[in-house]
């Protein structure tokens, strides 16, 4: 029960990612957003979530688990209660971020939470495993939870289908998760604000460069804004006494190998997901709830993949699971380079989606263990922050840079189909495009079509990255198999 309550919270904070996108279109009708701005419905969550989850870690070591637990639950429920009510832009994006906090307090200490619930061996390889299911997971239940709301409800549900799932789980929490003992220390508010502005600024350079072009003045000043800060934030935690980022847990090369593999992993998934909806959306022209059942078979072989390596993580240890899963999912992104606008769902979308799938489940589990291996209790919350920090600002950051290749190749295809287009338009057709700006189909779906594929060739790139990070850096001890059967080893370092 322990789990299956952590485990639900994980999937709510997870899944709201996702939730979103099919709403998009109709969030953009009802509130008038421009086009570039209704991007920042999604950044808006994943930025305050990934760059406060170290602070959330922090703030569960300092004051007890659970009840950092149970805050960062409710706070996230009234977000969504009020994001669902918004009349405008701008109360929705301020409770996209409200909801981003929240996610960023409930996910990093039920992930510390699991670490001292279950002992370590055979049952915390198992709890762990529902877990980084439950993570790889919830982006594709999210799409499918999102198709059907919007189709049969309207998009406001995908805000306030939160509110029931996150009382239920304040309601269980005090029942069955014991209270973690604390341990006095300090918030280190300066390297939050520093890491999170930075992050922001970052994601905020890619994002333009791609509609205005690398030498925008703004563009310029984003990207030197965000290296000041980013350095200001090293130099905060390396002075720092009681850093929200303890910078030695670099100084173990399996957990920083772990961190650099997620930060990949996590940009090649946040793009799939993205830039699949709108090829099978547009192009593919799937209903809404269509394209949520599109999305259904990752959920499963994510669990398969996740299932095989808790299963003989305690056999093989979890770099084989590192270097084979990373290659997986390069193999299937490759794969979906090859998509053009005769493609077929059951053809060409299906099958690279499915191998990428089993690849991530079998990185995630791994990917967990990994990070929390060899932490001393005080600092498990702050390890698991900066995972899911690495997962989330990995794929804000990962998806910017994808954006910007997607722009970048769509703008050069635009370039050669306007010519064939004004050859064959008839006169309400140009009129709409002087208008507009905006091609029709079938023109469009080129675009789309080769900026999408674009993509995912970087997309392969990263998860190429990855396997070669896996292959070179992790090393993997007898007294960490020893560990993960459920036997004595060195203690933490």
């Amino acid at each position: 029960m322990a789990l299956l309550v952590l485990a639900s919270c994980q999937l709510m904070v997870v899944l709201d990612i996702t939730i979103v996108n099919i709403a998009l279109p109709h969030i953009q009708s009802a509130l008038d957003f421009s086009t570039t701005s209704l991007s920042w419905v999604v950044s808006a969550y994943t930025l305050t979530f990934g760059g406060l989850l170290l602070l959330g870690g922090r703030a569960g070591d300092i004051l007890g688990r659970r009840r950092v637990f149970i805050f960062g639950v409710l706070l996230f429920v009234l977000a969504s209660l009020l994001g669902g009510f918004a009349q405008n832009s701008g109360q929705l994006l301020g409770a996209r971020a409200l909801q981003g906090v929240g996610g960023a307090i409930a996910s990093p200490t039920a992930l510390a939470l699991i670490s001292t619930t279950f002992r370590e061996g055979p049952e915390r390889n198992r709890a762990f495993g529902v877990f980084a299911a439950v993570s790889a997971g919830g982006g594709a239940i999210g799409l499918l939870a999102g198709g059907m709301l919007v189709e049969w409800l309207n998009w406001r549900w995908v805000l306030f289908v939160n509110v029931p799932i996150g009382l239920l789980i304040v309601l269980a929490t005090p029942k069955w998760i014991r209270e973690s003992e604390r341990h006095p220390g300090r918030f280190d508010l300066s390297g939050a604000l520093t890491s999170t502005a930075g992050m922001v600024l970052l994601v905020y350079g890619f994002i333009r460069a791609a509609d205005d072009g690398w030498r925008d003045a703004l563009t310029l000043a984003s990207f030197a804004g965000a290296v000041v800060l980013l350095a200001a934030f090293i130099l905060i935690e390396r002075r720092s006494r009681q850093p929200i980022t303890p910078l030695h847990m670099f100084a173990d090369r399996n957990r920083a190998g772990t961190y650099g593999i997620m930060l990949c992993l996590a940009a090649a998934i946040f793009g799939m997901f993205f830039f699949l909806t709108l090829f099978v959306q547009n192009v593919l022209e799937f209903s809404p709830i269509e394209a949520g059942l599109a999305f259904l078979p990752v959920s499963a072989v994510i669990a398969i993949g996740a299932g095989l390596a808790s299963r003989f993580l305690p056999v093989y240890g979890p770099k084989p699971f590192m270097v084979v899963g990373a290659i997986l999912a390069a193999a299937g992104l490759a794969w979906l380079t090859l998509t053009d606008v005769h493609s077929t769902y059951a053809g060409s979308v299906l099958g690279p989606m499915l191998v990428f799938s089993l690849g991530m489940g079998m990185e995630f589990v791994s990917l967990t263990l990994m990070a929390l291996s060899n932490v001393s209790t005080p600092e498990t919350g702050a390890a698991s922050g900066l995972l899911n920090a690495t997962q989330q600002v990995g794929g804000s950051l990962g998806l910017s840079i994808l954006v910007t290749m997607y722009g970048t190749a769509s703008t050069n295809e635009a370039e050669k189909q306007i010519p064939d287009f004004l050859r064959q338009a008839t006169p309400a057709e140009r009129l709409r495009f002087e208008q507009t700006g905006q091609l029709p189909k079938p023109w469009s779906d080129e675009i789309l079509t080769a900026g999408v594929s674009a993509a995912f060739i970087m997309a392969a790139i990263f998860t190429a990255v990855a396997a070669l990070i896996a292959l070179i850096v992790i090393q993997v001890r007898p007294s960490d198999l020893e560990r993960l059967k459920g036997g004595s080893g060195p203690g933490p370092m």
